[in-house]
């Protein structure tokens, strides 16, 4: 009797179900049962983001979303029904998130790379494609407008300051310089907008003579103070570079000014941008050491996207090395990074057609296994590897591709830069090592001004 009642129940249950399942019901089901069904379907786990919430949640037609030979499709289907996208994590596990403006599929980004290479089939094609590029990113980013509301340095008279070619000075405060093993450190604050400065630090060569110029964006790791970064600095300027760092906006002594949210922001795109853009600038007027001819950007994760845009901007950079960066289906997950609409410039880019604007000058890739970059040897790099290809100079676009590694500037990845701006640059090889840089305290890479 009681097994007679227990199938009658689950007859009951299943005719319930039925019903409810028609035209007119929609076909509605928990979002919650329906994910739970497809993870036995498919044989996965899901692992739902704390900002994805599925309580209450309902989705329409929902067993017509399913797709018995495609768990991928299955999950667009669902997905795009709340804002949501998946992504595979290791395994069986698949990670359920917001819906991310910069971040996008693997296949996707290939998608986005055999378009835009259908865009262009030889050197001028190209070139009108760069030109179109430079002009809609400084537009799309409001450069511009950023610079002229900029502070100018005035005498006492209320007059604008102006060098000796006539172009306007900002303020500008430097410290004592500090000698240390072959190379030198100075930190540099400049006033851009009232009450907002740069805040970084020039490491500079000791030997006599002219110096290659390298502007170092800073990534998303802690601080610009850290130990890694004033040993990558300070061994280029030991080998004969003058470098030079900076805070990102709301981090370091700018959060002092700004608060540490201000960074989550779109003025943090555009201020990074003018950061990078103006400590070049003044570097090239202001020193006499600096050998024009030898001009380069440097950085990763974060400090990679703003290498590849410094790299846009300024025709005067002459050699790039973006790290853990590169990617098409990736444009950078901070706004400061994309808070300024770039990658919708020309009709729709990304970040390796970006970086193919410094075509035909010489260029490192450094990627590995561990990140978003892990495409790059077969996808992103390619796509680079034709463009410089229209110059005949295929052989000066480079990836240094470290496949057991994750995200980060360990020593395999600032070796490459080491390798990269010896060759390109005639750094002295022998000055190479990070023995002999003295490794400051926080508190002495920090600007004199309060």
């Amino acid at each position: 009797m009681r097994k007679r009642l227990l199938t009658a129940a689950i007859l009951v249950a299943t005719a319930m179900a039925a019903t409810a399942q028609s035209y007119e019901t929609r076909y509605e089901r928990p979002v919650h049962d329906v994910m739970n069904d497809v993870a036995r379907r498919f044989g996965v786990r899901f692992k739902f983001d704390g900002n994805v919430d599925t309580v209450g949640k309902r989705l329409t037609y929902a067993d017509f979303r399913v797709r018995p030979y495609s768990l991928e499709m299955t999950l667009d289907n669902i997905c795009k029904h709340f804002d949501w996208n998946w992504w595979k994590q290791s395994g069986n596990l698949y990670k359920i998130k917001l819906y991310e403006y910069p971040r996008r599929h693997e296949q996707e980004g290939k998608m986005m790379l055999d378009y835009l290479s259908s865009l262009y089939h030889n050197k001028a094609e190209w070139e009108a494609r760069r030109d179109t590029l430079r002009r809609e990113v400084r537009q799309r980013l409001e450069l511009d407008a950023f610079l002229d509301s900029c502070v100018l340095l005035k005498d006492k008279r209320g007059n604008i300051v102006r060098d000796k070619q006539g172009r306007p000075e900002r303020p500008v405060t430097l410290s004592k310089i500090r000698k240390h093993d072959g190379y030198t450190t100075q930190n540099i604050c400049i006033e851009l907008t009232p009450g907002q400065h740069l805040f970084g630090t020039i490491y500079a060569s000791t030997k006599k003579g002219k110096h290659a110029l390298i502007v170092c964006p800073d990534g998303h790791w802690p601080m610009r103070y850290r130990k890694d970064e004033q040993q990558r600095l300070g061994t280029l300027a030991r080998m004969g570079a003058a470098c030079v760092d900076f805070d990102l906006y709301g981090w370091g002594e700018s959060a002092q000014e700004v608060g540490a949210e201000a960074h989550h922001t779109s003025r943090a795109h555009v201020y990074q941008a003018a950061c990078g853009y103006i400590l070049l600038d003044w570097m090239l007027s202001h020193r006499n050491d600096i050998d024009t001819q030898r001009v380069g950007v440097m950085g990763g994760s974060g400090g990679g996207t703003h290498t590849v845009l410094l790299s846009l901007l300024d025709e005067r950079v002459t050699a790039s090395a973006p790290v853990v960066h590169l990617a098409s289906h990736f444009d950078g997950g901070c706004p400061c990074e994309s808070g300024k609409p770039v990658q919708l410039s020309g009709g729709g880019t990304c970040e390796p057609e970006l970086a193919a604007v410094m075509a035909p000058k010489p260029m490192l890739i450094v990627s590995d296994g561990g990140d978003w970059t892990s495409s790059v040897p077969t996808l992103e790099f390619p796509f680079l590897q034709r463009i410089y290809a229209f110059y005949n100079a295929k052989d000066r676009v480079r990836n240094v591709h470290l496949p057991n590694e994750r995200h980060d500037f360990k020593e395999n990845k600032r070796q490459a830069v080491y390798d990269f701006f010896i060759d390109v640059f005639a750094l002295d090889r022998a000055m190479l090592d990070e023995s002999k840089i003295e490794i400051e305290p926080d508190e002495a890479l920090k600007s004199l001004y309060k």
